[in-house]
């Protein structure tokens, strides 16, 4: 299932050189595109500042995304794919390297670490531009929902000692997913790591509580 979430730049690069070549610029200029949206806001994402920030041509940029639409679509995607990956390949190595903690507790870690990567920021971003612009949202919201059931297909692998109580799963990862966003957006207000990490053990210890009374 996190397969069909692939980036088309990704899908790309299994073609010809000319192919191979065109995705590596449109990778390039969507990581610029990234940038721009954590650092700028969804506002701050145009084709003219993601052509300075990648330092192309606007001609370049215009060959690769005709439109700012046809760009965001492709940060969407980008930023769709690589938020699952990146807290699947954290987590799995944190078992690899497993001693005696929970593996409730090394999920929650890796989930915690995954929301302050620029790619969780560039979606809050568009989440919430998307609640007052309905271009984006016709982007995004089919995206998310897009996620929302890779995720399940995907935890359904990484966690199968949850196999008989998907529906407990389910409302694991919603609790975490809202508690650690809303954890996020509480760090500058909290400027306490201490005050952080109590959270956190408080929602991993929530997440194990639910998981031994299943």
């Amino acid at each position: 299932m996190l397969n069909a979430l692939l980036p088309s730049t990704a899908q790309a690069e299994a073609g010809n050189w000319q192919q191979r070549k065109s995705a590596r610029m449109r990778e390039r200029l969507v990581s610029a595109a990234v940038d721009c949206l954590v650092d700028a806001g969804y506002v701050g994402l145009t084709t003219a500042a993601v052509a300075q920030r990648a330092q192309v041509s606007r001609g370049a940029m215009h060959h690769h995304f005709a439109t700012r639409m046809e760009l965001v679509a492709s940060v969407v995607e980008h930023v769709v794919y690589h938020r699952m990956r990146s807290f699947l390949a954290d987590y799995f190595a944190a078992v690899e390297q497993r001693r005696d903690e929970p593996l409730i507790e090394l999920a929650c870690a890796a989930h915690w670490r995954s929301v302050r990567t620029r790619e969780y920021a560039a979606w809050v971003e568009f989440a919430v531009a998307a609640r007052t612009d309905a271009e984006l949202a016709e982007v995004f919201d089919p995206a998310a929902r897009r996620y929302d059931a890779a995720w399940t297909s995907e935890m359904i692998e990484a966690f199968p000692q949850w196999q008989d109580h998907w529906d407990l799963l389910k409302l694991a990862h919603d609790f975490i997913g809202t508690i650690h966003l809303g954890m996020l957006l509480h760090t500058p207000v909290f400027a306490d790591e201490a005050r952080m990490e109590r959270l956190q053990r408080f929602a991993a210890k929530t997440m194990q509580e639910l998981y031994e009374t299943r």
